[in-house]
């Protein structure tokens, strides 16, 4: 069930942002069309999970995914949320902090046998969760840099203290994902 949802929400996602690009390159807007050109590259990316046999992700965590495209991608970069609302861009990164997390608690069940998983300390777990949420947090503000410095010039309007906000909020929202594996390692 999950290759064909999987499927299904790239093919929808990849379609609107298609839509999107028409329309905003119909109308010269050059930032909006390339966040809809990027959004049909990302909304693909998931499509290469089914060739794997084994998948680590659940259908909550692909609908989570698909769940941030539309907030970050269409409303906070297309209807301009990040413009209009100065708590978007704060929100959106404590939630890919959370999300990665929860990626991250999804790779180690599926990485780390079962009976191996047992003799794993929670402080690793802790460790493994809270890293990959800033190791995540870190790169999308390589991205967002890269991105102003190369195209758009609007992705940190903030400067260093938007970095450091964000940062700051992809952090929190790991660190609350990594204490909640840990805690639930240890009653297990």
């Amino acid at each position: 069930m999950w290759r064909k949802l999987l499927g299904v929400l790239s093919v929808i996602f990849i379609l609107f942002m298609a839509v999107l690009f028409i329309i905003y390159i119909m109308k010269g807007d050059s930032s909006r069309w390339q966040v809809a050109l990027g959004g049909i590259l990302v909304s693909a990316l998931p499509l290469f999970i089914l060739r794997f046999k084994n998948n680590p992700f659940n259908i909550p965590i692909i609908i989570g995914y698909y769940f941030f495209l539309f907030c970050s991608l269409y409303l906070g970069s297309i209807a301009s949320f990040y413009l209009h609302h100065k708590w978007w861009d704060s929100t959106l990164h404590f939630y890919k902090g959370v999300y990665v997390g929860i990626v991250g608690i999804a790779l180690f069940k599926n990485m780390i046998r079962a009976s191996i998983r047992n003799e794993v300390s929670s402080w690793i777990l802790f460790l493994f969760v809270l890293s990959l949420s800033v190791l995540a947090s870190a790169l999308w503000e390589i991205y967002e840099f890269l991105g102003d410095i190369t195209f758009t010039h609007t992705m940190q309007r903030g400067g260093n203290k938007d970095t450091m906000l964000d940062l700051l909020f992809g952090l929190a929202g790991g660190i609350l994902v990594a204490v909640y594996a840990k805690v639930r390692k240890q009653t297990v």
